[in-house]
Order: C-alpha cells, then sequence, then structure tokens
C-alpha cells in the first residue's frame, strides 16, 4: 500500500513538473492517425495536413529487429485508423514531432512500454514517469521483448556491426 502511494505521488509531482517546465501547457495536435511507420513512430492527418510523430521518451525495436514488427502491430492496434490528441514536446533533429500521443484515451507512450513493445529512453525522462514503472512490470511479468533471454536496447542494436551483403558475382558475358 506504502509503494502504491508513493508511486502516485511521483507520478503527481512529474505531472506538475512537465507543467511548470512546459510554461502551463503544452501545445496540442489533433488528428487521425493515417500511418504507423515503427512501435514509436506514426502518422497524424490534422488539420494542418499529415504530420510525423515520435512518441517520446520511448524506443521501440527497429523493425529488423528482434520483436520490431511485434512493435508495430501493437502501436497500429493502439492507434491506427484512430483520432488521436497529441500533446507536442519538441522536434527531433529528422523533424518530427516528439509528443505524448493519446489514442481513443490511452496514451500511446505509455501502453507499448506496460506491453513490452518498447524501451524507456532513459535520456530524456524523469525517473519518477510512469514510463519507468510500466517497464519495470513488463520486465517482470516477462512480457513483449522482455520475453527474450538477453533483449538488446535499440540504440545498442543500432550501433552492432551488420554482416556484409554478399558481393554479387560478376556475370559472365556470353561471346
Amino acid at each position: 500500500m506504502h509503494f502504491v502511494r508513493l508511486a502516485q505521488a511521483r507520478v503527481v509531482l512529474f505531472a506538475a513538473a512537465v507543467l511548470v517546465a512546459a510554461g502551463g501547457r503544452a501545445e496540442e495536435l489533433t488528428g487521425t492517425v493515417v500511418s504507423v511507420h515503427e512501435g514509436d513512430t506514426l502518422t497524424v492527418l490534422a488539420d494542418c495536413g499529415e504530420v510525423r510523430i515520435r512518441l517520446a521518451d520511448i524506443d521501440a525495436p527497429e523493425l529488423k529487429q528482434p520483436f520490431g514488427e511485434q512493435s508495430r502491430q501493437s502501436l497500429a492496434e493502439l492507434c491506427l485508423d484512430k483520432d488521436v490528441v497529441v500533446r507536442k514536446l519538441r522536434q527531433d533533429r529528422y523533424g518530427r514531432t516528439l509528443g505524448r500521443v493519446h489514442c481513443a484515451g490511452t496514451e500511446a507512450n505509455i501502453e507499448q512500454v506496460r506491453r513490452g513493445m518498447a524501451w524507456v529512453f532513459q535520456r530524456h525522462p524523469h525517473t519518477a514517469s510512469p514510463l519507468f514503472f510500466s517497464q519495470d512490470a513488463a520486465q517482470r511479468a516477462r512480457d513483449g521483448l522482455w520475453a527474450d533471454e538477453s533483449p538488446v536496447a535499440p540504440w545498442v542494436w543500432r550501433r552492432l556491426p551488420r554482416a556484409a551483403p554478399k558481393a554479387k558475382k560478376p556475370r559472365q558475358r556470353l561471346t
């Protein structure tokens, strides 16, 4: 019981800190999700046109990585063809909008982590973030990518050397 109250207090403090940092309220974008690219990236059709959104503070497996396709399918199940509200936080270096995505009343960022379909991206979230509680629960339950004996985080996987593509054999000329 004490742990639950402590966790609730941390969530309230975290939310208050986010509101103060955002000047009281974050800018919001509403629309419909028209495509899901990966387990942490989707496109929203809003009044201003199509906007590519990266779910803030999480990192999903790459599509060619174990659980990559399952993560994408999970986000599609949550959000594809649904109305969304995106709390815009900032732009990333690729021009995508980073934000908290609410699909049909569910925060997709937290839900992807809770399902074991993404990691908490540890550079940005506050340690009292509900994302960490969701990740701990998924790890303990061995849900999603945590079922793997030694899952590799996407930021590590992207840096691993890949096998070089096989060289094409030169074609023989017919004379």
